[in-house]
């Protein structure tokens, strides 16, 4: 009432009374609505209007008692003042509207929550109910249904339902309040049907309807073109409705699916370049409000881009912002009419800021005074306009403006480049963190699926993580359509800017957003997504036009195509050109085959690189192909900045000194050290990658490297090192899981290993070898020791390096492997294989380092690690050592090896059993192998045990070095070879000498003997340097021959001190028989040297005397002490059952050796054959050594003296095994060879040190042995049964054939050789033939005759020697000498002749006259007469010489002669043949009777008559003509005639010196015949003594009257004139007084 009075005052106290109640809630329903009708006065009287808005604000909020038509009384009431005249009234009103309408639908949020509790909502009805229908509304739900219709109803200029009394209404005014009612309240709209349909039927209708001037409107087209004139757009109306649609689609997205299509193809519309600048900036706040919110545009793309036959909303949005970007780019010159006619606004043109030139003053000035984009010229600012993330628009919120607002330059730019910026981490951030989320699941319900228990509880588990699954491909799919849908737009977009941005923030916030795309490509999988933003990166990363053609390509398909690369650089400092809007930080050149200038990196290049650096970094395991891109980018951006690989492969800055490197500005100086940082931290985070993306890494590393090394084919320029150094460093981080990307890594290494680049491959290897030392060293778990397949895995690329030929990889290898021994020597296990293979690797012709490296590890291995590499190993280690000692280029190395093998036989033999079990343990294991496999064990020499085959290895080994071509190394192995068999052969087992004889010394010797008789005769000047070959040594075969030697000897030694193990062998005997031969082979080979020590062999292998050795026992059979067995019974069979001494038997002898095997006792039958077979052997050396060749020339062999020694001092230790069967065809084998031996001669260069000079009657060696092989023959024959001794005869022949020798030296062949006296003594010229000399034989000859004697003296009686005519021969052989007598080459051979002619008639005689009945010396007596005959009456002359003394004693020789005829022969006459004695009496005769030669000059003549001896003669033939002893008339009747005989001759001479000395009248006569007559009247007094003494019955009267009847002839000779015949002649006649008796009683006489 008091209002009513409308009295002001009152009136202001009466509202403010009710405000009071109001306040106090104690106004009713009915009251409300009285006090609004009666405050509806009040307005229409236009009184207290604020209080009036105050009081209905009161009234509404206080309490919900207003409803219906009261409400809508109210708000039409505040609505009607809104449009007061009053600017006061109008503000408040607005507000006042604004909270009523806020309240109405408050009070329907809380009546809903009241009535939550006490019933559920009712269904919701079909949405084709009737809009009216809003009886199922609770009453303030109703309020607000009816009052927001109305509003719709009031936009669209129609007449409201239930706001009764509105006048007039604003749509800017209604479209805030729908804006602010749909903002505030969506759960309303969302929870309420009916409302949800108001949204539908009106709301959205009725935006699209405002919409088309909009829409219809194209900027710059002409009015008269379109039949109707278009309504121009409005700026308040538009930018209301855009925020009505931006509320919309915010909040009511998912009822109005189809609208917001619509409402969004209408904003993408808006930003056409045909549109008001105002507008397309509107638009672009409207969608950077959408872009802030990733879900929404999510559901955008459910809604639309993923299906079918619906607009690409979500793409076209992108889509729009790119060519928005790009159309502000190409905005025409200003001046331009269509640009400044914006909105009919005239000034807004002038607005376009600061023209583009000016912008590019201030950056050629260097100075940037605003960020900004430039491109093509158009340069345009970037305003900061928001927080990253939070779309706050500027021109969206100009609620107040009328006139569309002057829009800035660059605003509308900036603004599209942050909802790109925001759209980029909206949708990215989304996505990754649904993506983390599935993968957190996805790892937590792995891991209990994989716990032990499965539990109902975990079958729900299994059943929800399938749904998970489902949701997820459901997620995925949305996921890959959103970036498939945007990526393309973004990219252009971001591509642009990139290129265009000259702010260091923006190009940051660019680069981000496209590395963080890059990012969630790879993670979702899109490759041709990812690899386009990552191609962009790395674009930006390099100069402008740069030729990499990796990035060039559009998908990534075509990345296997090569794309050539850096090489070389130079890089000068240059500052910034003016046409360039970047600084410009380095300049280097590009990395191609032909660099062709320079290019410049900017300091955007540097960013970008670092961007690379960071994407690579943070996401490498989403990279996957894309690391192609990135690391081919990289190499090039280190290669122009001049980065060098360092140790462990970092990449450090290149020092200056390497060519015209980069020269670089100080900004980016202090960068470098950075980006090698950055670089390496890249590739050390490599760790974390998985497995996959690590082999991603791996392989674009190795085919960037591939490319390095086809650019680096063909030149020596630097090459790009980039990728081996990376591979380096990713090697060295990864070791935990080296296995994974071990073999990939190492292979391709090992391919950069052979480039022919040497810097590349010296890189290559540098890598690889230090990876391969990395992994021994690296902490594995396992460790390596329990993991050996790792440990071969990581030395094979080591092993496979060995393929490479060139010399400096090899070298890195081999220094690996010896930092590898020295580090890792223990432990290297299962790895000595390979390492040792390493090292046997090496080839001779691979240089001298290379093999000095490699054998410097072997020495290592050897000394050190031994003990501890698995046993199977050793025989490795043997190979290669004996590899080593074949390398021809360092003889010292050679060497070495070789002691290293005899170090390693030393270690066999001291670590014998333990390596013996080891060996034999794992053979097993192997031969079970190979069984479950169904082969054979191969292994060499098989089936022998393990660690004898390790040995025969080894010996094999060395026996190889016994035929190197370097006579050093043969020496040396030969020596080790015999000392290791020598020294550790017992260690074998029996029977693994079989092999050892077979396989190793046998071949050895076959080989040796090959290579000496085929070796090369030429003289070798010098052993290389300056070192002098000794002539013994000057060719190769007198080289080879040393090694013969040695080897021969070696293998004899082991037959000899090995014979009681071999000789249980099988073939014993058939090797043997091979042994010989090859003495013999050796014996007969044309040189001195290896002939004579294959005789030292054969005599070693001969003084074995049966297999008994004992230290105690002399070395050689005892000659002569053979003790004579005593035969009992019967001998069975000829000659086998020779007597064996022995101390013990084979059986105890092999029992000592091994206890295992019972004692075999060696059959003796088997025993004799082996002697035979070296008999055989020896008479062949014998025979065909001794054989003189068929002609004679300058290169002739005849063999040494030594050697022909040595063959016959054989003999005699053979001999003894051999003499039971030794029968007479073997001893004149036997003859044969000694003869022929005997005949050699020697080479007058050799004479002075073997001959004696010719005076000393000494004999050589060889004719010494010569006789002690008879010596021994004929003892044994003494000895032996008697069936050996038919053989005295044959002995016999041989010594009187050497007898022979001492007048008739024995001719060598057809070899003329010289007598030693004339044999040139001075060295002979080189190529002059040798002179042979033949040697004096009279020595030996004088020696064997006193054999032949002594011999004879032994067995004169035995029945071969009477039955074989010894004697005759003796006689036979000594008659040469003794017919020469004089003439023989040395005097006292004749003598020893008649001395020994002597002894040997004094017992021949006998034994001779024992068988004369027999006839078997019928054929001596001649010859025996002969002998007597030459000699008494040589026809040689003594020499001139001669003294009287001499010339006494020979005639005493003569005497002595015949004495012996007078007291062995004449005696027993009557048992000797009759011509024989009358031969004597002949001789005798002639003997008696001086008739010497005419010769002899007169003052000797008296000496030269051997009167003693005509005495003896005479006397003897006296003694026996009368001697009584005379049996039969026959012997008689010899003496007689002999006597008749003399007589006559005496008459004869006396008469011729009669007649002689009458002619000659006072001439003397010749002494000779002076002598002659002195003698002959001597003889006749001695004739007339001896008849005087003799019976007289035994003179013949005949005789008598012979003598008187010289005794006239004696009278005439009185005349003579000589006083010797005188004197003579007085002797003669005394002796007739005897005659001179009467004559008496002569009939008597007549008759006796």
């Amino acid at each position: 009432m008091g209002c009513g009075t409308k009295e002001p005052k009152i009136t202001q106290l009466c509202l403010a009374a009710i405000q009071r109640l109001m306040s106090h809630e104690v106004v009713s329903e009915t009251a409300a609505g009285n006090i609004i009708n009666m405050l509806w006065q009040l307005m229409e009287n236009s009184l207290e209007e604020l209080k009036l808005l105050q009081t209905v604000l009161v009234l509404l909020t206080t309490n919900t008692v207003v409803h219906d038509e009261a409400l809508s009384k109210a708000i039409v009431l505040c609505f009607r003042l809104h449009f007061t005249k009053d600017n006061i009234t109008n503000n408040t009103a607005a507000a006042t509207v604004r909270q009523v309408v806020t309240v109405v639908f408050e009070r329907m949020v809380a009546e809903d929550e009241r009535h939550r509790d006490i019933i559920e909502q009712p269904v919701l009805v079909q949405a084709n109910s009737n809009r009216r229908s809003v009886s199922t509304l609770k009453p303030c739900a109703k309020d607000a249904y009816m009052l927001f219709q109305d509003l719709c109803q009031l936009v669209n200029a129609d007449a409201p339902y239930w706001l009764v009394g509105m006048t007039e209404m604003t749509r800017t005014f209604g479209l805030e309040l729908l804006e602010s009612v749909l903002n505030d309240f969506p759960q309303v709209f969302l929870q309420h049907q009916e409302f949800s349909f108001l949204l539908k039927e009106r709301v959205c209708p009725l935006v699209i309807k405002l919409f088309s001037p909009n829409i219809k409107f194209r900027q710059g087209s002409s009015t008269s073109s379109s039949p109707a004139p278009v309504e121009k757009p409005y700026f308040p109306i538009c930018m209301r409705l855009l925020r009505v649609v931006s509320v919309l689609i915010k909040q009511f997205y998912s009822l109005l699916v189809t609208e917001c299509e619509i409402f969004l193809s209408l904003l993408v519309k808006f930003l056409d370049a045909d549109k008001p600048q105002w507008l397309r900036a509107v638009a672009v706040e409207s969608i950077h409000r959408l872009c802030v919110q990733p879900q929404l545009l999510r559901s955008f793309c459910q809604s639309y881009d993923m299906k079918q036959h619906s607009t690409k909303v979500f793409r076209d949005i992108v889509n729009a912002l790119g060519s928005f970007i790009q159309s502000l780019f190409l905005v025409p010159p200003t001046g331009n009419p269509a640009t400044t006619n914006q909105a009919g606004n005239n000034n807004s043109g002038g607005t376009v800021s600061a023209p583009a030139n000016s912008g590019m003053l201030g950056i050629g000035g260097g100075v940037t005074l605003l960020p900004a984009f430039e491109y093509r010229g158009t340069w345009i600012p970037i305003l900061t306009i928001t927080v990253q993330g939070s779309a706050k628009a500027t021109y969206l919120e100009m609620l107040d403006k009328v006139e569309p607002p002057t829009i800035p330059e660059g605003y509308a730019m900036s603004v599209a480049f942050h909802c790109l910026l925001d759209l980029v981490r909206g949708i990215t951030g989304m996505i990754e963190g649904e993506l983390g989320e599935v993968e957190a699941e996805c790892q937590t319900s792995t891991e209990t699926a994989s716990s032990p228990t499965q539990s109902s509880e975990e079958q729900e588990l299994q059943s929800t993580s399938s749904d998970q699954m489902d949701k997820e491909i459901v997620n995925r799919a949305v996921w890959e359509e959103m970036v498939n849908a945007c990526w393309c737009g973004l990219l252009a977009a971001l591509s642009l800017l990139l290129d265009a941005s000259t702010d260091e923030a923006a190009t940051e916030n660019i680069l981000k957003a496209e590395l963080t795309m890059a990012a969630l490509c790879g993670r979702l999988g899109l490759i041709t997504s990812r690899d386009a933003f990552i191609t962009a990166i790395c674009k930006g990363s390099l100069p402008p036009h740069y030729a990499l053609t990796v990035l060039n390509t559009t998908s990534a398909a075509t990345l296997s195509n090569k794309s050539y690369s850096i090489q070389g650089q130079n890089v000068t400092m240059i500052s910034p050109s003016s046409e360039s809007h970047q600084q410009v930080v380095a300049v280097g050149q590009p990395l191609a085959v032909q660099p062709q200038g320079t290019v410049m990196l900017t300091s955007k290049n540097i960013q970008c690189m670092r961007t690379l650096l960071n994407l690579a970094h943070c996401h490498g395991a989403v990279l996957g192909t894309s690391w192609q891109l990135v690391l081919a980018t990289l190499q090039h951006l280190v290669w122009i900045l001049g980065l060098k690989p360092s140790s462990g492969g970092a990449l450090k800055p290149g020092r200056a000194v390497e060519g015209p490197s980069t020269v670089l500005t100080t900004a980016v100086m202090t960068d470098l050290p950075v980006i090698s940082n950055i670089l390496s931290r890249l590739f050390e985070s490599s760790q974390y990658l998985d497995d996959v993306s690590l082999h991603h890494l791996i392989n674009a590393l190795c085919s960037l490297s591939l490319e390095a090394m086809d650019m680096a084919y063909g030149n020596n320029k630097e090459p790009s090192l980039f990728a081996v150094a990376k591979l380096l460093e990713t090697g060295l981080v990864n070791m935990h899981r080296i296995e994974i990307l071990w073999r990939p890594l190492t292979g391709h290494l090992l391919e950069v290993c052979q480039h022919p680049n040497s810097r590349m491959r010296e890189w290559g290897a540098e890598s690889l070898t230090s990876l391969i030392k990395a992994g021994l060293t690296f902490n594995h778990d396992p460790p390596l020791s329990q993991n050996q397949r790792l440990q071969l895995l990581l030395l094979n690329p080591l092993k496979e390096m060995s393929s490479i030929n060139h010399p400096d990889i090899r070298l890195k290898q081999l220094e690996c492997v010896l930092q590898i021994l020295q580090s890792q020597g223990d432990s290297l296990g299962p790895g000595w294989p390979l390492v040792l293979g390493v090292m046997g690797a090496i080839r001779n012709d691979q240089g001298e380092s290379l093999i000095r490296t490699a054998f410097q590890c072997l020495q290592l291995v050897v000394t050190d690690f031994l003990p501890t590499m698995p046993c199977t190993c050793l025989q490795i280690v043997v190979d290669v050592a004996g590899s080593f000692g074949l390398h021809n280029q360092e003889l010292n190395i050679s060497l070495t090896s070789i002691g290293l093998l005899w170090n390693i036989s030393d270690y066999f033999f001291q670590r014998g059993e333990t390596i013996e079990k080891e060996l034999n343990k794992e053979e097993a294991a192997q031969q079970k192998q190979a069984e479950e496999k169904g082969v054979a064990l191969n292994r060499p020499f098989h089936p022998a045990p393990p660690f004898d085959c390790l040995w025969l290895c080894l010996y094999a080994k060395l026996g190889e070095l016994c035929v190197d071509p370097r006579p050093a190394v043969r020496k040396s192995a030969g020596q080790t070879l015999f000392s290791t068999i020598g020294a550790h052969g017992t260690l074998l087992q029996h029977s693994t000498w079989h092999t050892v004889i077979w396989k190793v010394l046998f071949h050895l010797l076959d080989r040796v003997r090959e290579s000496s008789t085929t070796a090369d005769k030429e003289k070798i000047e010098s052993g290389g340097g300056n070192i002098l070959i000794h002539h013994s040594r000057d060719t190769a075969e007198k080289q080879w021959a040393e090694t013969w030697v040695l080897t021969l000897a070696g293998v004899a030694r082991i037959f000899n001190t090995r014979r009681y193990l071999l000789q249980p062998l099988g073939d014993f005997s058939r090797a043997w028989d091979i042994l010989l031969d090859h003495i013999q082979s050796a014996a007969l080979s044309k040189n001195n040297e290896v002939s004579l020590a294959a005789l030292k062999s054969f005599q070693e292998i001969l003084q074995i005397v049966s297999p008994v050795r004992d230290s105690e026992k002399p070395e050689t059979p005892p000659v002569v002490n053979v003790p004579v067995p005593v035969l009992l019974g019967p001998i069975s069979g000829p000659g086998l059952n020779r007597p064996f001494v022995r101390t013990d038997s084979i059986g105890e002898r092999l029992g000592r050796y091994s206890s295992l095997e019972p004692p075999t006792v060696t059959d003796e039958l088997e025993d004799l054959n082996l002697w035979w077979a070296a008999w055989n052997t020896w008479y062949r050396i014998g025979s065909e050594s001794t054989k003189p060749p068929i002609i004679f020339d300058k290169l002739t062999f005849i063999p040494s003296q030594p050697f022909l020694t040595a063959l016959i001092q054989i003999f005699p230790a053979l001999y003894q095994h051999i003499k039971t069967g030794f029968n007479m065809d073997d001893l004149q084998k036997l003859g044969v060879i000694l003869h022929s031996a005997v005949s050699v001669p020697i080479s007058s260069d050799a004479s002075p040190f073997i001959l004696p000079s010719y005076t000393e009657a000494v004999l050589t060696s060889l004719q010494e042995a010569v006789l002690t092989a008879l010596d021994v023959l004929q003892k044994a024959i003494c000895v032996g049964p008697e069936n050996m001794q038919i053989m005295y005869p044959a002995i016999f022949d041989q010594l009187l054939a050497f007898v022979e020798f001492s007048c008739k030296p024995p001719q060598y062949g057809q070899l003329e050789t010289k007598h030693i006296a004339n044999a040139k003594y001075n060295q002979i010229q080189l190529f002059a033939p040798a002179e042979w000399v033949a040697l004096n034989y009279v020595p030996f000859a004088e020696r064997s005759l006193e054999v032949v004697v002594d011999l004879y003296q032994k067995t004169a009686c035995h029945k071969a020697v009477v039955n074989e005519k010894v004697l005759q021969n003796i006689i036979k052989t000594l008659r040469v000498p003794l017919s020469l007598k004089y003439s023989c080459p040395s005097e006292s051979t004749w003598k020893l002749a008649v001395s020994s002619l002597l002894k040997v008639l004094s017992i021949g005689l006998p034994v001779a006259r024992q068988h004369a009945s027999s006839g078997k010396f019928d054929s001596m007596w001649p010859e025996l007469a002969n002998t007597f005959e030459d000699f008494l009456f040589t026809k040689s002359i003594p020499p001139d010489n001669l003294s009287i003394q001499e010339f006494q004693r020979n005639e005493s020789i003569d005497v002595e002669v015949v004495q012996l005829i007078s007291t062995e022969i004449l005696p027993y006459a009557n048992f000797i043949p009759k011509e024989f004695v009358g031969q004597i009496m002949t001789m005798l005769n002639k003997g008696s009777i001086h008739s010497q030669s005419s010769s002899f000059t007169e003052a000797e003549i008296d000496i030269r008559l051997r009167e003693e001896f005509s005495k003896m003669c005479f006397e003897t033939l006296l003694q026996f003509s009368f001697s009584n002893k005379v049996t039969t008339p026959q012997e008689g009747y010899i003496s007689r005639m002999a006597l008749s005989v003399l007589l006559k001759r005496s008459q004869d001479v006396l008469h011729r010196y009669i007649e002689d000395e009458r002619l000659s009248g006072k001439c003397p006569l010749p002494r000779q015949q002076v002598t002659e007559i002195i003698f002959v009247l001597k003889a006749v007094s001695t004739l007339i003594d001896s008849l005087k003494k003799t019976q007289p019955e035994n003179v013949d009267g005949n005789t008598w009257a012979q003598v008187i009847a010289l005794y006239p002839t004696l009278v005439e000779c009185i005349t003579c004139s000589s006083s010797e015949v005188c004197s003579a002649l007085k002797e003669a006649l005394v002796p007739f007084k005897d005659f001179m008796h009467p004559p008496a009683s002569k009939v008597q006489n007549g008759e006796s």
